[in-house]
């Protein structure tokens, strides 16, 4: 096994906020589902990664009950699942001794917030050394609003932003069409 697949935070928790009316891929599940699918046939290991935030009242805190992947994902026995507390997955979690016990050197990243937890979690993998493969229509995100002018970037801008700057420096960037030979 030298692959793996990150799913990183699709999780019902971002389905409980008003903003999953704006979510770029309200049906992320099924793109997700397809690259699962795919790594497992190939061999590869898949790993689940959810994002928590113990003790904050927010639909992130395990109390909650929403720290758990999205309807229709499902680990199978042996696929690692790891909850983080930071924004990338290798910081909180062990993630890079179990990729590297594995003998994995090459990542797909796939899930939720595009330019956030995804982004970060590939620009760690390459700076820990690994080749990584950033799925780009199997995450989604939502609009933001900038800091200080007010203007809204949409989902699109967002998207197309996290390819330019990961492209050809932290990742390569890809579709679930192209990684899985799937139409």
């Amino acid at each position: 096994m030298t692959d793996a697949l990150l799913v990183i935070d699709v999780q019902e928790s971002f389905r409980q906020r008003e903003s999953w009316a704006e979510i770029s891929d309200p049906d992320i599940a099924t793109s997700v589902g397809t690259l699962v699918d795919h790594a497992r046939a190939q061999g590869d290991l898949v790993v689940w990664v959810l994002h928590s935030e113990p003790g904050s009242g927010t639909v992130f805190d395990p109390a909650s009950g929403f720290v758990r992947l999205i309807d229709g994902l499902k680990p199978l026995d042996g696929e690692p699942e790891l909850t983080k507390t930071s924004h990338n997955a290798f910081t909180t979690t062990g993630l890079h001794q179990l990729l590297t016990a594995r003998g994995v050197r090459g990542l797909r990243v796939c899930g939720i917030r595009t330019e956030q937890c995804c982004e970060t979690t590939a620009r760690v993998g390459s700076d820990l050394g690994f080749d990584v493969t950033f799925v780009s229509d199997a995450t989604a995100t939502n609009p933001i609003r900038h800091w200080r002018t007010g203007a809204v970037l949409s989902t699109a801008e967002i998207v197309e932003r996290t390819e330019c700057v990961l492209a050809g420096r932290f990742a390569t960037v890809a579709t679930v069409a192209e990684v899985t030979g799937v139409r």
